[in-house]
């Protein structure tokens, strides 16, 4: 656990004149006396108290140091000790040499602090982390060099440099489909709402094929991500994946190339293949999107049936072509089922890599009610 004194030297009692307060005190009668000499007491020690618990912050869990970027949170944790009414917590982490408020530019900027002194919210990854302890009506800068010091609204201020990876605990790694693929430890928003996951929830079989699975632990639901550890570019994707028609609404399995958010909304490289109802019961079970999925020509949804199925997309210069097959399209004969091209918003490839994903639609009408898990059998590339 690290702790943080603020910033600012601790208050010390003022020493009594004992001379003095006699000769004063010798000149008012018994009962009289004995009640300015009690008062007199009481504020010098409501004052040596208040002198002395000067507020502090203490981190009690602190993420990895790690160069920031927007799709790689972790969860940080804290507690005050001599927090006072309505105080709140402030979160920033460095990146690039400047301090950025966490978790996001937007409402809430501010950490609740529990009945037991205890904070915790997620933050995007950095290289150094900060805790401010400040008073209800402060309004902190969203982004700066040099963080603000106690003193005013600011009542104390925690600063503490990253974890250093171990080592011994490198990245989960999987070897699929003549592919390596990282496999996915952080937070990560998904589908508009925070997921954690969990390496254990992918695997490879005896068959070589892809496991993905939802799973319940002490905190929530634990999913699974995959990622190439390198780009493709331009070309032909295909994966296929055994029956989805046991997914629960809320459950999200995505194939699709992305940037990590390094782009903007218009370009940043994402095509998206989605099998889910979005939480809705009767909702078709499928969608292409090109980003930004908001503009209505971006997207298209239909039905995908029970059986193994082939998701497929080819990517060229200003047009991408979706395409879905009943049957493995790759190692043998396959129905054509759905088929849609896009020619507006497509991205130029670049800084994309193609990942694997089976997660939880937070905001779904029907939560999720048990494990899910899905089998990528294969994936395939043609330049």
């Amino acid at each position: 656990m690290a702790g943080f004194a603020p910033w600012r030297q601790r208050g010390r009692c003022r020493r009594l004149n004992r001379c003095d307060l006699r000769s004063r005190a010798s000149a008012l009668n018994g009962p009289a006396r004995l009640s300015v000499l009690f008062s007199f007491c009481l504020f010098l020690l409501d004052a040596c108290q208040h002198g002395l618990s000067k507020p502090s912050i203490q981190f009690t869990k602190i993420p990895v140091a790690a160069i920031g970027g927007l799709d790689n949170l972790d969860t940080i944790e804290g507690r005050v000790i001599g927090v006072g009414p309505e105080q709140r917590i402030v979160l920033y982490a460095k990146s690039g040499g400047r301090w950025w408020i966490q978790p996001f530019a937007r409402d809430p900027l501010f950490t609740k602090i529990q009945g037991d002194s205890k904070w915790k919210n997620v933050t995007h990854l950095g290289e150094e982390y900060s805790a401010l302890l400040v008073d209800p009506g402060y309004s902190p800068p969203q982004t700066t060099e040099v963080l603000p010091a106690a003193g005013g609204a600011v009542a104390a201020v925690a600063v503490v440099k990253g974890q250093t990876a171990s080592p011994s605990s490198p990245p989960k790694m999987l070897h699929f489909s003549g592919y390596d693929w990282l496999v996915r430890d952080l937070l990560s928003y998904r589908g508009g709402s925070m997921n954690s996951f969990d390496p254990a929830n992918a695997w490879t079989d005896k068959n070589g094929a892809l496991h993905l699975r939802v799973r319940k632990n002490q905190d929530g639901w634990a999913c699974a991500e995959v990622q190439l550890t390198r780009g493709l570019g331009y070309g032909t994707y295909l994966f296929v994946v055994r029956d989805i028609s046991h997914l629960e609404p809320s459950a999200v399995l995505s194939f699709f190339t992305w940037d990590g958010m390094v782009g903007t909304d218009e370009n940043r490289q994402e095509l998206d293949i989605e099998m889910s109802r979005w939480g809705l019961p009767n909702n078709e079970n499928a969608q292409y999107v090109v980003q930004p999925y908001y503009i209505p020509t971006n997207i298209v949804r239909f039905s995908a049936p029970a059986g193994l199925l082939t998701q497929a997309f080819r990517w060229e210069p200003g047009q991408v072509t979706f395409t879905t097959y009943l049957g493995a399209q790759v190692t043998g004969p396959a129905h054509l089922l759905n088929q849609h091209v896009f020619t507006a918003h497509v991205p130029a490839a670049g800084g994309e890599v193609t990942r694997m994903n089976l997660y939880v639609f937070g905001w779904g009408k029907v939560p999720l009610q048990r494990e899910n898990e899905i089998v990528v059998e294969k994936f395939k590339y043609y330049p």
